[in-house]
């Protein structure tokens, strides 16, 4: 799968913006806002499904990006991931904190889903997910963009929660070899 010639050019950008910030730019936060706020809010709005409580999170993972804008490091991987990661994480967090303040127990161990390259490569995603047997893609959607625990995809699929561990196993083997393949074609 090409990858296109302008994506070193746009993570060298958000790199530079990034590197403004952290000088106190602010104009330089507004413009990483524009390049990415569409793609944050789109992935919080999947894992939070309420459009206000995903703007929020949007401001407070946008004004987490300005306050450690020092700490970003292009070794250790693209300002996109770098925002994906954190409204991610900030989703699930929200998510996670709902349910204590529910008191409703939060049963199992978590299902880890870490993907095997960076998630905010979007058509890689669709396109390997398109090749993955449906009961590994569930598990492994549940688990990553709703942050369920390896008993609530059991309770919510119906099935035993060594079935949901085997899946998820098999799926992040899956999406391994299936990156391999796609990569060379």
């Amino acid at each position: 799968m090409p990858v296109s010639s302008d994506v070193p050019t746009a993570d060298a950008a958000d790199a530079a913006l990034v590197a403004r910030m952290s000088n106190g730019d602010r104009a330089a936060l507004a413009e990483l806002y524009e390049r990415h706020a569409a793609r944050m809010l789109a992935l919080a709005l999947s894992i939070l499904r309420d459009r206000e409580e995903a703007e929020d999170l949007l401001h407070d993972v946008f004004l987490e990006a300005w306050r450690r804008s020092a700490d970003y490091s292009v070794e250790r991987g693209s300002v996109r991931a770098w925002l994906v990661t954190r409204t991610r994480s900030r989703a699930l967090d929200r998510i996670k904190s709902t349910r204590r303040r529910r008191d409703v127990p939060d049963e199992g161990d978590p299902v880890v889903v870490t993907l095997p390259f960076a998630m905010d490569d979007h058509q890689l995603l669709r396109q390997t997910l398109k090749h993955m047997p449906e009961p590994q893609k569930q598990v492994l959607l549940l688990g990553y963009f709703e942050g369920l625990s390896a008993a609530e995809i059991a309770e919510r699929l119906g099935i035993p929660v060594g079935t949901v561990k085997s899946r998820t196993r098999a799926a992040l083997a899956s999406l391994r070899e299936l990156l391999g393949a796609v990569a060379h074609e």
